[in-house]
């Protein structure tokens, strides 16, 4: 596990650092070292107070992303720029996993300080050739408390909203996805946009997948820069829920692209902003091609763990070869044995599952209190140490013919994501304002032009025959006869 526990020594907090609860090694039921144990998913108590609650040392190390050192530190010491306590924050999108190859492209320096104006060096080199705005997402204990301290320091940071007070700021952040954005700020010298949302919302989400809208953004490579032990808890939860969604998607056979394609796309299912010209079409290529290492060292110790899926040839977290080489497309198989895939039915995020259920009810004509019943038996009991196994229920979904499973799990995820996803963006007109909306609208669509560019250049060209194929000319068949 030495490529894992490295990210562990630079990428996690300083309180996340402190803890020295000593490792439970754990056997699973095969005999396999399993490092997580075999019951740590049982638990859907997410009130623990301290990492040392977490069901080992390094628990969630997956998640702590590694990258420029330099980097790390200059979004740290922006972060202190805050007065307003912020207890769990990561940075995500294409300002820091770049999205596209960078490699050839050379911009002047008043270009690049055209978006930020006196950015840190270690930016300059991240970003190099195509300077992006850096996303964040803020989790603080409670909202209203934070809006009303932020305001004061930060008065320029809000819109026109915040004259009527951190109450309406707060009530305003509620709405939708729990979330409540300031895009186009400058801070140390750098552009930011920031997402606030207290630490229970992102719990909620993460756990339950109550609209998916911040797990789904954790189900990508993020950097953590403050960690929370109830956050890390339940993105775990998040994470392998979203492996076991993708594998409902997949063929039995497929790739670790294929995979992490199908985990990056879920939360864009449904996402009202995907229909609209101002969102790249080759978006989830782009996060999954140009981040592949990073993808890897967030799921591949969860697949490791998984009984129904395995890499089919033999690969060790402990291999830096592998799990640093971008070019690596390890294939996967999973088993379609129906008991197997039923459990892993059972165990998708509770709000979920309840759909997917519903969907399965009127597919599966069942009564009303037969399914009520059901339900109820199915329930996650926080008191309840017993592994959750699926029954006759969830192995009918399990056996529904492929294709219709897949086309109704996709139909739970638009439903589950549209809503909040069209709310956030209605919010976006409050939070913004509308100079900064029109601003963030103008810069979604250069993307989108970017990207359909790229698109029509990646189309191959129409191949020319060969000579030997062609139809000759004149001239050439006349030469041929002078030969013979």
């Amino acid at each position: 596990m030495a490529v894992f526990e490295l990210g562990l020594a630079v990428g996690t907090s300083q309180s996340s650092e402190s803890s020295t609860s000593s490792p439970k090694r754990k056997e699973s039921a095969g005999g396999k070292f399993n490092l997580y144990g075999d019951d740590w998913e049982d638990s859907v108590d997410f009130a623990i107070k301290s990492f040392e609650d977490l069901p080992h040392r390094l628990f969630g190390v997956n998640q702590h992303m590694i990258i420029n050192y330099e980097l790390k530190e200059a979004l740290r010491i922006m972060l202190r720029q805050f007065n307003a306590p912020i207890v769990y924050c990561f940075a995500y999108g294409s300002g820091v996993f770049p999205q596209e190859d960078t490699s050839g492209r050379t911009i002047t320096e008043a270009e690049f300080r055209a978006v930020h104006p006196k950015p840190p060096e270690a930016l300059v080199k991240a970003q190099k050739g195509s300077p992006k705005m850096i996303d964040f997402i803020f989790g603080v204990s409670h909202t209203q408390h934070w809006h009303s301290i932020n305001m004061k320091q930060h008065r320029d940071h809000y819109s026109g909203i915040a004259s009527l007070g951190s109450g309406f700021v707060s009530r305003v952040q509620n709405w939708g996805a729990g979330v409540y954005f300031n895009p186009f700020i400058e801070m140390n010298g750098m552009l930011i946009k920031y997402g606030v949302t207290s630490i229970d919302n992102l719990v909620k989400d993460l756990s339950t997948w109550d609209n998916l809208y911040l797990a789904g953004r954790l189900q990508k490579p993020v950097k953590i820069l403050r960690d929370h032990p109830q956050v890390r808890l339940a993105n775990q939860h998040n994470l392998i829920a979203a492996v076991r969604t993708a594998l409902l998607l997949l063929p039995p056979d497929f790739t670790e692209t294929q995979l992490y394609s199908t985990i990056a796309g879920l939360s864009y299912l449904g996402d009202p902003r995907m229909a609209l010209p101002t969102e790249n079409k080759s978006k989830v290529d782009n996060i999954v091609n140009n981040n592949v290492v990073h993808f890897r060292r967030l799921y591949a110790p969860l697949i490791k763990t998984l009984p129904n899926v395995a890499f089919t040839s033999p690969v060790r977290l402990d291999d830096e070869d592998w799990v640093l080489d971008p070019t690596a497309d390890t294939k996967l198989q999973q088993d379609m044995d129906p008991v197997k895939r039923g459990n892993m039915v059972r165990r998708l995020p509770r709000s979920f599952r309840s759909r997917l259920y519903f969907q399965y009810q009127k597919k599966f004509h069942m009564p009303r209190e037969e399914f009520n019943r059901m339900m109820e038996a199915s329930s996650d009991d926080s008191g309840s140490i017993k592994r959750r196994q699926g029954g006759e229920f969830e192995q009918r979904i399990a056996r529904d013919d492929p294709e219709d499973l897949q086309h109704i799990v996709r139909q739970v995820i638009k439903q589950t994501v549209n809503w909040p996803s069209t709310t956030q963006s209605i919010k976006g007109l409050l939070m913004g304002g509308w100079g900064r909306t029109l601003r963030y609208l103008a810069e979604k669509y250069a993307k989108w032009k970017k990207g359909r560019k790229d698109a029509e250049a990646k189309q191959p060209e129409a191949k020319q025959p060969e000579a030997k194929d062609r139809p000759k000319t004149g001239d050439e068949a006349g030469s041929e006869k002078k030969e013979e």
